[in-house]
């Protein structure tokens, strides 16, 4: 049985997104087949040469989204047919794929479709950045550079259900002004490495206890400045494109501050089925309850993967833009054999 399947070819000169008739895959040990009903873009997978997508390669695209499981591979029994799951898989836009049961998650009965797919990365990513690496406590101070993001969104909005205060940087105001219902105490509206000022007297001087940077190294420095004694830094992305930036090894010294990154490029499965099921425990139930609920900018329809990444790529809207998969082949029994 074939399905419909969007594939990034990076052999030509400019790098082709494409529609493609490909075979459903089949789910091998230990994972699911899932029927997608919908999917979140990253702006990673799109830059070549990212780490994510290398220069001459074909392939599905797509990271995370939701669907529901269509049957289980040899020794995969923790979900059943019918179940609603999210998380991280490969190929995510497509009508069908396939996702390791060790890093499929429920999905809790209030998220919708839309909401369960701008999920699994995004809050996985803020998971790592606030909970395991940076140890956000309550009362703490949290700078987010870049704020209107899918993953400022999400650390925004588990920080404030942990306690902690947020700061957060954008291009735009509105923007900012949006994100106050989602808890962001303080906004400020630039793109440039001017906010530090400002962040102080936020702080009574102190600075703040953990910055996540998402803009790159334009701001790198800035943020720095803008970290109390003992403050965490996280990097998670570049989208300013600027790979480098200048350390004061004086303020890193004296102030004993630990810069960290956030990436699973080189994190194997084991690692990756370990952070899930920390995830499961210490996240889901704020999403089960409401505490957390992910910001969705926009949705899209399967064939305007066009239109979607263009707005991705002009922060057109505050959190996640997701792609609704619609299905071409209702009518076809997937669970039985085909030839």
């Amino acid at each position: 049985m074939e399905m419909q399947s969007w594939w990034m070819d990076t052999a030509p000169a400019e790098p082709r997104i494409e529609m493609r008739t490909v075979p459903v895959p089949e789910p091998g040990p230990g994972q699911l087949l899932l029927k997608v009903h919908a999917a979140s873009l990253n702006r990673g997978e799109f830059i070549v040469g990212h780490g994510l997508t290398k220069a001459g390669s074909a392939k599905a695209i797509g990271l995370d989204g939701a669907g529901v499981v269509v049957r289980a591979g040899q020794g995969a029994s923790a979900f059943l047919p019918g179940q609603r799951v999210m998380g991280r898989f490969p190929g995510a836009l497509s009508e069908y794929a396939v996702i390791n049961e060790a890093e499929a998650m429920p999905v809790p009965e209030r998220l919708s479709w839309a909401e369960a797919a701008g999920t699994p990365i995004t809050y996985l990513v803020a998971h790592d950045m606030l909970m395991t690496q940076g140890r956000l406590a309550a009362g703490e101070w949290l700078l987010v550079a870049g704020v209107t993001s899918g993953v400022g969104t999400a650390a925004l909005q588990l920080a404030h259900a942990l306690g902690a205060r947020v700061i957060g940087t954008s291009g735009s105001q509105a923007k900012l002004d949006a994100l106050a219902a989602q808890g962001l105490d303080v906004g400020l509206c630039t793109r440039g490495p001017d906010f530090h000022d400002a962040v102080m007297r936020a702080t009574g001087g102190a600075g703040v206890n953990l910055v996540i940077n998402t803009v790159g190294g334009s701001v790198f420095a800035e943020c720095l400045r803008c970290m109390a004694f003992e403050g965490r830094l996280a990097t998670v992305g570049y989208v300013d494109g600027v790979l480098h930036a200048d350390i004061d090894l004086q303020a890193l010294h004296a102030r004993r501050l630990v810069l960290f990154g956030v990436s699973n490029k080189q994190v194997g499965g084991a690692a990756r089925a370990a952070a899930a099921e920390r995830f499961r425990q210490e996240v889901l139930p704020m999403l089960a309850d409401g505490r957390v609920r992910p910001l969705i900018g926009r949705v899209y329809s399967f064939g305007q993967l066009a239109a979607a990444r263009a707005a991705m790529e002009a922060n057109a809207y505050p959190g996640k833009i997701v792609i609704a998969v619609e299905h071409a082949y209702e009518h076809v029994n997937i669970n039985q054999e085909t030839t």
